[in-house]
């Protein structure tokens, strides 16, 4: 019994820490993320990263539970994400743009690649967004937190309208946290 207990705590303390950065949030919506988990997939925008759906609906007071989208979610416009408007995860670069205008329908998987907007920080950490629409920026232009850059789409190796999120520095992926105080003030009437 003490050999599984030491050897549990060796395993507890093999790695290190995961780092972690925190974004504004990328929608001023209710949402849930599925966050990746580490390595799951190899490319540092894409392991720890989460992807996120907004939420719609009846709202808690009135007893009902939100959902990702209206109807049956058969067509985008169903969604309650679809073409909500992105925001600036910090203040920053685009560093990269690139927009694949097929759009998928709900329930079928699309083909690669996804359209994304890549921000870079003084600090050399990037976020990426995958699945977006509608850019409203360009490479090289400066955001600040909170900016909206896009709309939320449906496009690349995706099924449904929502936003694929990745951060990393170097080649060392970060796990995304939220701001949520910029939430409880982007909510405030």
């Amino acid at each position: 019994m003490i050999a599984l207990l030491l050897a549990s705590l060796a395993f507890q303390t093999a790695g290190s820490p995961i780092e972690q950065v925190m974004i504004h949030p990328f929608v001023a919506s209710d949402y849930m993320c599925s966050e990746h988990w580490e390595g799951q997939l190899a490319y540092p925008g894409d392991s720890l990263g989460a992807d996120c759906i907004v939420m719609g609906g009846p709202s808690d007071e009135s007893g009902g539970y939100l959902a990702p989208f209206r109807t049956d979610g058969a067509a985008n416009e169903d969604w309650y994400g679809w073409n909500q408007p992105l925001l600036a995860p910090f203040d920053g670069q685009v560093v990269r743009l690139t927009e694949n205008p097929v759009v998928n329908v709900p329930g079928h998987l699309g083909s690669p690649p996804a359209s994304i907007v890549v921000f870079a920080r003084s600090d050399g950490t990037h976020v990426l967004y995958a699945h977006i629409q509608g850019a409203m920026v360009k490479v090289g232009d400066q955001v600040v937190a909170g900016q909206p850059v896009a709309r939320i789409g449906n496009n690349g190796f995706g099924r449904s309208p929502h936003t694929h999120i990745g951060a990393w520095r170097g080649e060392t992926p970060l796990q995304i946290r939220f701001d949520l105080r910029a939430m409880a003030q982007m909510r405030q009437p």
